[in-house]
């Protein structure tokens, strides 16, 4: 039996790995993510393959002799991010210390290498194993020579290679001639894309064949490319063409596998980049190496998380339920968690609820499960009382705005927060994801148990036998408890965030939950008319496009879009993706004066989303409810500036610009005998620039009510210019808060960038106190890796681990931050106060927040009397070195408020 040869792609491995894993890190800050993905791949050694020589192939420092030939070659890849380069002579270590052979030669890539090794190896008379998905390997498959790839852990032999590229790898080399390679900057032919390619290798064969029968080429547009593009063909053909005598086979002695588990060489090194999960897996099983670590051993407990069990009890028996809530004292905090029928928590049943006390125990008490042989449950009476003696204690919840409505509709009860763990770690770092799976895996490296893992398809919470439920029900409780006893000591260092959660985070749920239960009424009737006209409209837009492409195709399906601009019509070919030519709307914009259809294919996709994302689903959400109301959620930790956002349906992107969008946006109506009023704060984030960097012109401007573009424009170009270059000053003065560069305001006022830039020159020059400001707070994030609000939230950055491209994003976000954080910060405080206000309050209700604009539906004859109160809470909940103003506006729908 033939022994098999394995060479490992290792900075494809590494790279792919790096992208592939969640960015973990050690205790102290090291990136740790590429090297678990590397250690897993040993791990996995005898299991995703085995092997009996194995080698990893490197790339060498240095240019190679194909910069030689083409200087261009890879020569616009963008920068390797810090974390993956500081992990990289970590692995590289690892190899030696393992006692893994390895080869590199200077002046050739990994690939070259691993050609000659391959070919060197097939002549041995070995089979050969390529452990790496990169296409340019493809050419070298065959006999006794395979591909593996080791994250969808497949075979990849000729027949895999002609069903993704219709090619064969004999065939490869020509293929990758004429395609290009926009990765490595492989020029090809311009204009020829993946089915040209493979349309002309497979009627003649091979690159020569094409060149030499040219005039027999069918399409003359063909003929003219490939001739224009003769001499960069066949560059990059020696571009792609790897070399198979780079490297003579090492000694089979040299690559043959370690005797002993290799990982145990490095297990003292894993620990100190707290990689303690893989130690473990070595430690239990030994991978497929079946070895233990030596009893002699110093396994650190100490740096490895505890695991603490709990166990699940199932609470059924109704006297020893309320004697046990009864003895819970008053100051005890109570994690709880209910189990619904559904996520719709205005229409979802309540099947049971659990709570936690002690990291210990969690209880769960059976309500409604509906199955055979379904044991004793707890009745709603008991439940009701349970909950009501429960509500007496501090509750802690997961996402309290969900519980909150399911125990309201289905008991009647209020529940009375105490905390929130989602809303505290979103304070914490507003980065993070913070559903209660993943805060367990990165507090106390504990995976849950997933709902899809006891709940099928068709099934609901109430079908699952009551035992696997209390352990799914329970864990959620025990894991809130826990992270609220983490949570809280991370907030004795930072009072305070921890008064932000008290005083306005916590109670900002309950406002939310008043809106989303408002809703707000659409009129079906224009929304039908807007799906007829919208119809219309996509047809005439159809028919244009099949008329200039002079073709019928999919025009939503992004590959036959491509391949008819870019294979038929011969536009300027972008990168391509995995699934083909790339046709989003950045790529198109480059192309709209390349041909007229272009402009039309822009206009089918603005007018099919809104038709798609609005029109329909509004008329699908307002025909659910009897009073045509829809009623979005609002999601108050999904941003990391802190501004709210909203789903199903999401009303906070919809355009408002475009008259489509004015339209859609007029479907949102006041009820009978209200109207809907909407009051946004004026300038919020002019007045907070002018409030934080104190800049005179800008505070004076903001106290004698001076129109503050007109004032910029003055400033910058002189009163007689003034007038005219108004709307220029409007957009440097919002453009600079958000990071808008000299290029980019160019492309927005579609002046010349060098242009723009003398624009901002002047500003600063003439502002220099806001650009004072504005470097300060870019200086600041990088010094504590992080940027504050107005009233003290915090967003964390990592500018230790960011390259070049990163830390730019970095540095604009950390400005807008600043800016759209402290605007969120004050619309919140007026909402609260609104809410405490107006709460019990028939004649007015808040509808809807749209970033610095706030909707609200009030009686018509109390209007006027009502619209200034609010407005005088929103310009009075917080004082500012300039005064805080805000626009109204009163109409009978939402169209009409702008």
């Amino acid at each position: 039996m033939k022994k098999t040869l394995t060479i490992i792609d290792t900075f494809g491995f590494l790279f792919r790995s790096y992208y592939a894993l969640p960015p973990l890190k050690s205790k102290t800050g090291f990136p740790t993510g590429m090297l678990t993905g590397f250690v897993n791949l040993i791990a996995n050694i005898g299991k995703d393959f085995q092997t009996d020589y194995l080698v990893f192939a490197l790339d060498s420092k240095g240019d190679t002799f194909r910069k030689k030939i083409y200087n261009e070659y890879k020569s616009h890849r963008p920068d390797v991010p810090e974390d993956l380069l500081r992990q990289l002579p970590v692995v590289i270590s690892f190899i030696e210390k393992m006692g893994f052979a390895s080869a590199s030669k200077i002046g050739y890539e990994a690939d070259d290498i691993i050609a000659s090794l391959a070919v060197e190896g097939k002549k041995e008379g070995l089979n050969v194993r390529i452990v790496s998905h990169d296409k340019d390997l493809y050419q070298l498959i065959g006999e006794n020579i395979t591909m593996f790839d080791p994250m969808k852990k497949k075979n990849i032999t000729d027949r895999e290679c002609f069903e993704k590229y219709g090619v064969h790898p004999n065939q490869f080399i020509d293929y990758q001639s004429l395609l290009g390679d926009s990765a490595d900057n492989v020029p090809g032919v311009k204009g020829v894309g993946a089915k040209t390619a493979e349309a002309l290798i497979k009627q003649f064969g091979t690159l020569d064949e094409i060149y030499n029968n040219i005039k027999s080429i069918e399409k003359p547009r063909w003929q003219k490319l490939l001739i224009e593009s003769k001499e960069l063909c066949f560059i990059s053909k020696q571009l792609v063409t790897l070399h198979t005598d780079a490297y003579s086979l090492l000694a089979l002695s040299e690559m043959e596998l370690p005797k002993e588990n290799p990982i145990l060489k490095i297990a003292s090194i894993l620990q100190d980049y707290d990689m303690h999960k893989i130690i473990d897996k070595v430690h239990k099983d030994g991978t497929s190496y079946k070895t233990v670590l030596p009893k002699d051993y110093e396994y650190k407990v100490e740096d490895i998380k505890e695991t603490i069990k709990c166990e699940y009890i199932v609470l059924n028996d109704e006297k020893k339920l309320l004697n046990l809530v009864s003895c819970i004292s008053k100051n005890s905090i109570v994690a709880f968690d209910t189990e619904t029928t559904g996520l719709d928590s205005s229409k979802a049943q309540i099947v049971g609820f659990s709570f936690c006390i002690d990291e210990k125990k969690a209880y769960y008490v059976p309500i409604k499960h509906f199955y055979l042989g379904v044991p004793k449950q707890v009745s709603m009476t008991v439940a009701n009382k349970t909950i009501e003696i429960l509500n007496t204690k501090k509750l802690v919840l997961q996402n309290f705005k969900y519980d909150f409505e399911i125990i309201k509709n289905n008991f009647g009860i209020r529940l009375q927060l105490y905390a929130d763990t989602m809303i505290m770690a979103w304070l914490l770092n507003s980065e993070d994801k913070v559903g209660l799976d993943k805060l367990s895996y990165k507090y106390f490296d504990h995976t849950m148990i997933l709902f899809k893992d006891i709940v099928k398809k068709d099934e609901t919470f109430a079908d699952i036998d009551v035992q696997k439920a209390s352990q799914y029900a329970g864990e959620d409780a025990w894991i809130t408890y826990r992270l609220y006893k983490e949570l809280s000591t991370q907030f004795e260092d930072n009072k305070t965030l921890l008064k932000i959660a008290f005083t306005i985070e916590f109670p900002f749920v309950l406002v939310l939950n008043n809106m989303e239960n408002n809703g707000i009424k659409v009129d079906i009737n224009l929304l039908e008319e807007l799906k007829n006209k919208g119809k219309i409209e996509l047809d005439y837009l159809a028919n244009d496009i099949y008329k200039l492409t002079k073709m019928q195709f999919n025009i939503n399906s992004p590959k036959q879009l491509g391949e008819v601009l870019f294979d038929t019509l011969g536009l300027s070919t972008p990168k391509k993706t995995k699934t083909g030519y790339s046709t989003n709307e950045a790529v198109l914009l480059k192309l709209k004066d390349e041909h007229p259809v272009v402009n039309k294919l822009l206009e089918y996709r603005s007018a099919s989303k809104l038709y798609s994302t609005y029109i329909e689903p509004l008329i699908e959400l307002g025909n659910k409810e009897d009073d045509n109301r829809i009623h979005t959620s609002f999601l108050q930790t999904g941003t990391a500036t802190g501004r709210l956002s909203s789903k199903n349906p999401n009303l906070q992107n919809i355009p408002v610009r475009s008259s489509a969008g004015r339209e859609i946006r007029s479907a949102f109506v006041a009820r009978s005998g209200y109207k809907l009023v909407g009051i946004d704060y004026s300038q919020i984030e002019l007045r907070l620039l002018a409030h934080f960097s104190c800049d005179p012109t800008l505070v004076d401007a903001f106290n004698n009510k001076i129109d503050i573009h007109y004032q910029t424009a003055v400033t910058i170009f002189g009163e007689e210019e003034a007038n005219k270059k108004r709307n220029i000053a409007k957009t440097i003065n919002f453009g600079l808060i958000y990071g808008m560069g000299a290029k980019k305001l160019g492309e927005t006022l579609s002046i010349p960038t060098k242009e723009a830039k003398s624009y901002i020159d002047s500003y600063f020059e003439n502002f220099s106190t806001v650009k004072n400001y504005l470097k300060s707070i870019q200086d600041d994030a990088m010094e504590h890796n992080e940027v504050k609000t107005l009233i003290g939230r915090h967003r964390h950055f990592d500018f230790a681990s960011a390259n070049g491209m990163i830390k730019a994003t970095y540095l604009r976000e950390a400005v807008n931050t600043v800016f759209q954080g402290s605007a969120s910060d004050l619309v919140k405080l007026s909402m609260n106060k609104i809410y405490e206000d107006y709460k019990t309050n028939e004649d007015v209700k808040i509808l809807l927040q749209i970033h610095d604009e706030l909707i609200f539906e009030i009686k018509e004859e109390k209007v006027n009397e009502i619209t200034k109160d609010l407005a005088n809470t929103m310009k009075n909940i917080f004082t500012l070195k300039v005064p805080l103003d805000v626009n109204i506006a009163i109409g009978n729908n939402w169209g009409e408020l702008k």
